[in-house]
């Protein structure tokens, strides 16, 4: 399975899908996600997920930032800022969710685009080939979509592609 993205660059994420990107009010987390293209998937593929994550997180915050959770997606292709007008799949709570993003669930189940506040951060987009239909509802965690993966991943890709801080 191979995954490309128009909005990445020579391994760069455009400044349209991070903190340099459109917000709908001022101070709010971004929301208009990346375009996907998945090729080559393997046969018996039902649905895709997606999960998109910053491990560079960690020093600043304490754990990986998760930007955006998919289930139940069933075509190869996503265009840019779907995430605010998707109703052909589901997407699960981001880390703007709780304590320190402030986001109720369900509002932070959307595309959260990134914001790195220290250094240039290397985020992972990556899309799981499952052999099923995943049994979550909106705003499902990123735990959840684990468990319910178990056993049904056919195959995996991550892709790379860093954001430069202000």
């Amino acid at each position: 399975m191979k995954v490309t993205s128009a909005g990445i660059q020579d391994g760069i994420i455009a400044d349209v899908y991070g903190q340099r990107g459109h917000r709908n009010k001022p101070g709010q987390m971004v929301t208009y996600s990346l375009p996907l293209s998945i090729a080559e998937a393997p046969a018996g593929t039902v649905s895709y997920a997606i999960v998109i994550e910053d491990k560079d997180a960690v020093p600043v915050c304490g754990f990986s930032w998760i930007h955006w959770l998919v289930a139940n997606l069933q075509r190869p292709e996503l265009q840019a800022n779907e995430s605010v007008t998707a109703t052909d799949y589901i997407q699960g709570t981001n880390s703007w969710s709780g304590k320190l993003g402030g986001l109720d669930r369900l509002a932070a189940s959307v595309y959260g685009g990134m914001s790195p506040p220290d250094t240039d951060h290397l985020y992972e987009i990556h899309v799981y080939a499952l052999d099923c239909l995943l049994d979550l509802k909106p705003g499902f965690y990123f735990n959840e979509l684990h468990k319910a993966m178990d056993g049904h991943i056919l195959d995996c890709f991550t892709l790379k592609g860093s954001y430069p801080t202000l």
